[in-house]
């Protein structure tokens, strides 16, 4: 998944850009309001790490500029503000979670899955199709009750396919989702890491199909 990290402290900011990367997601970071706004408006998210007090616009604003825009992309804000009404007006603003500073990172990672499974309509940690089944929380798939070994790079691909089940996703889309903007994946790189899953997942129900020109199909899954 591709995430955008807004903090302008560079030691947490630098932190939490680490452990969203050691989980295999596409992040970017930036440090001021302004910049979080103007990517906004040109890039789409699976979800938005957004700290309050920013230089350039407060990350209130950046919020409410998001939502001014119909976005409907997850977002939650890192806060020092611990009063019931300060929370009271971040929901209303349109947040989808909010965590007060200092926090555990293992439940910011918590909650950062929590917010892309809600996303997708999906109300487990567990996803099934036929006989497959991804597991967010230890990032481990298993085919009939045995582990798979994926790397994350093929678990955050296999996990966007079985999060747009049933719709075309483009090569350049699928880049979108899985690489940060200081990367540079070969324009071959989705082609690799489909052939992949399709190896390592022969015995799963999975079928992801390859439409000349368009992209790559996951139907719905069966029942």
């Amino acid at each position: 998944m591709r995430i955008l990290i807004v903090e302008d402290d560079e030691i947490l900011g630098e932190a939490i850009s680490q452990r969203i990367s050691r989980q295999g997601h596409g992040s970017d970071r930036v440090t001021s309001g302004s910049a979080a706004n103007e990517i906004l408006r040109h890039q789409q998210y699976d979800l938005v790490i957004l700290d309050l007090n920013l230089p350039g616009l407060s990350g209130d604003r950046v919020l409410h500029k998001l939502r001014q825009r119909q976005s409907g992309t997850p977002v939650l804000i890192l806060t020092a503000r611990d009063q019931v009404e300060d929370r009271i007006q971040l929901l209303d603003l349109g947040a989808d979670d909010y965590l007060t500073k200092p926090f555990d990172f293992g439940e910011l990672e918590a909650r950062c899955r929590a917010l892309l499974r809600r996303h997708q309509g999906q109300a487990s940690d567990q996803v099934e199709y036929g006989n497959l089944t991804l597991d967010r929380n230890t990032c481990q798939v298993s085919v009939s009750g045995q582990v798979v070994e994926l790397k994350q790079r093929e678990f955050r691909l296999l996990e966007i396919f079985l999060g747009h089940t049933g719709r075309v996703l483009s090569k350049e889309e699928l880049l979108d989702h899985l690489y940060s903007f200081d990367e540079s994946p070969s324009p071959n790189a989705i082609e690799t890491y489909v052939a992949r899953l399709r190896k390592k997942l022969k015995d799963s129900d999975l079928n992801i199909r390859t439409l000349r020109g368009l992209g790559y199909l996951l139907d719905e899954p069966n029942g």
